[in-house]
């Protein structure tokens, strides 16, 4: 067994080698306090949005506000990655971050917004342009510390054991969430995403600063176009940005329509709608495991392969009008997003130079806000076609458009 030399034998089998490093520890500590008080909104503030208007239409608006104002601030984001100690940034996230969500559940808790309240969901609005700006401030430097803490050989163990960690509160926060929401009100879940924020801020300052900063006295509008002109050049970092792009589009509506399935179509209520993305997270924890143990081989392949398979499970998901079959196809969804989010990451850290990393992240950050126009005209569509050919739609193209660059593209194909 010692002398094994497969993909799979248990030398290789390095699945929590990035626990090693104590400050990877803490950062994935605060990190945990931070996603734990997303996967909780996600579903609070669509279901929330969805009571008080009843229109998917509404959802799309709610993600195109939280989307648009992450593709300006994600530029300067970068910018500021690369500029500034990366740890002082996640600091400063975190504690806006507490603020807005402590500022909503007072809202909530003195009925200035809630379903009784058909005009409060144009706050949420606000809050969503405003929590969209400083994900994306901060988002570039949280993707961009993680080489400077573990070094290249660890980095997709790294990514992987993130998004192992994310899923772990997928599969646990949603559930809570619904159940919270059912037993005391929308508010005791935007006062648990204050502490949350508050406990991930302890560990986040607790870190030591790690890095070196890459750019100095240029204006930021410079660096900015020196950010865009090194991705041009970078043939193979601008084709998994394009794909990602494409891929992100395709397969993202489907989390925030998810309250027209759970209302309108599987009829689950709050608590039905926790335990869909609590279970999402099962097949999202198996696919983290598997990435966090494999070797640093064929990640272009299975990027495009667990794409398609995604596509796959979306389809299947977006046309199923049966709670208990539901239930069982979103476990293979959350395996289809783990692999191509965890994938695309890992592939676009390990090409990137360092002195360009936070700036090439925070395009990569772009994409989810780019995104929003696939859920905005995803939930367009579904008061037209109806919201399982919408996601079903988009689902049937991804799987199309994974197996043409699978065909053709052998560039990502061979990447490793």
């Amino acid at each position: 067994m010692e002398g094994g030399g497969g993909i799979l034998s248990l030398r290789n089998l390095r699945t929590l080698d990035s626990f090693r490093n104590s400050t990877y520890r803490l950062f994935y500590m605060g990190t945990l306090g931070q996603m734990g008080a997303m996967n909780m909104q996600m579903m609070a503030r669509s279901l929330l949005v969805y009571r008080i208007t009843g229109s998917a239409a509404a959802l799309g608006v709610i993600a195109l506000a939280n989307s648009l104002p992450m593709l300006f601030f994600s530029l300067f984001g970068g910018v500021l990655a690369d500029r500034v100690q990366k740890k002082y940034v996640l600091i400063a996230g975190q504690v806006g971050s507490a603020i807005l969500a402590f500022i909503i559940a007072v809202f909530l808790y003195t009925d200035i917004i809630g379903p009784d309240q058909p005009n409060s969901w144009w706050i949420l609005v606000g809050y969503s342009l405003v929590a969209g700006a400083l994900m994306g401030a901060v988002g570039p430097a949280q993707g961009a510390i993680l080489p400077q803490i573990v070094g290249e050989e660890r980095l997709m163990n790294a990514v992987a054991l993130n998004m192992l960690g994310m899923n772990f509160l997928r599969l646990t926060a949603p559930a809570i969430a619904g159940f919270f929401i059912e037993a005391f009100g929308f508010e005791a879940i935007y006062f648990c995403m204050t502490g949350l924020y508050l406990l991930g801020l302890v560990f986040f300052i607790l870190m030591p600063a790690t890095g070196t900063i890459s750019i100095r006295g240029q204006g930021a509008l410079s660096d900015v176009k020196a950010g865009f002109q090194y991705v041009r050049q970078e043939r193979t970092i601008l084709l998994i940005l394009a794909l990602t792009l494409v891929f992100v589009v395709l397969s993202m509506p489907y989390m925030f329509l998810l309250p027209v399935f759970t209302e309108s179509i599987l009829k689950v209520g709050a608590q039905g709608m926790g335990i869909l993305m609590s279970v999402t997270g099962i097949g999202a924890i198996a696919g983290s495991v598997v990435l966090a143990s494999l070797p640093n081989k064929k990640r272009g392949l299975m990027f495009l392969i667990g794409s398609a398979f995604l596509g796959l499970a979306l389809t299947a998901f977006a046309f199923s009008s049966v709670w208990t079959l539901s239930l069982i196809i979103i476990v293979f969804v959350g395996l289809g997003q783990t692999f191509r989010m965890t994938l695309s990451n890992t592939l676009l850290q390990y090409y990137v130079d360092d002195q360009y990393r936070g700036r090439v992240m925070s395009i990569y950050n772009m994409e989810f806000g780019l995104s929003s126009f696939g859920v905005f005209f995803a939930g367009i569509m579904a008061t037209i076609i109806g919201v399982q050919w919408a996601v079903g739609g988009l689902a049937i193209i991804l799987i199309l458009m994974s197996l043409l660059f699978l065909a053709v593209v052998p560039r990502i194909r061979n990447l490793n």
